[in-house]
């Protein structure tokens, strides 16, 4: 594996071409070895009719996170795709600033389970939903290359 700042750049390189990243204004907060955090400051445009952010901007956030932590641990030629995921939705999603934070719970060579976990920063203990994802290591896939940066 790239020395960490090169696998930063690396994870950041490829999160900066995320057009849905960029659309709903999250960032990444932190990257590291299995591990990495998004943050998306509240925006109304985002919620849905009870002014909560919509489930699907969570998942969304979450699906990313868990995506971009499996990305850590792939080689430098790998792209990453999401198989499947799972969403439990524990509370009303609100709060000033939205932290998803993607774990790899057990990675692999081909595949790697990962979990997400979405937070309100003002309330980090209190989690607002989970996610559990397979992401696939993809490897000599011209099909699934990089897109040119926005």
């Amino acid at each position: 594996m790239t020395d960490p700042t090169s696998l930063e750049a690396r994870v950041r390189d490829s999160f900066d071409r995320q057009a849905t990243m960029a659309l709903i204004g999250a960032r990444l907060a932190y990257v590291g070895k299995g591990e990495v955090t998004l943050e998306l400051p509240f925006d109304a445009r985002l919620t849905q009719q009870h002014g909560f952010l919509h489930a699907g901007i969570s998942s969304t956030l979450m699906d990313t996170a868990a995506g971009y932590a499996a990305y850590t641990l792939m080689p430098a030629e790998a792209e990453v795709l999401t198989v499947e995921f799972k969403v439990n939705l524990l509370r009303p999603a609100k709060g000033a600033l939205f932290q998803a934070t993607g774990r790899v719970l057990k990675p692999g060579r081909s595949l790697m389970v990962v979990e997400a976990r979405l937070v309100a920063a003002e309330a980090p203990d209190r989690p607002l939903a989970l996610l559990n994802a397979t992401m696939m290591v993809v490897l000599d896939r011209p099909d699934v290359a990089p897109a040119s940066k926005l």
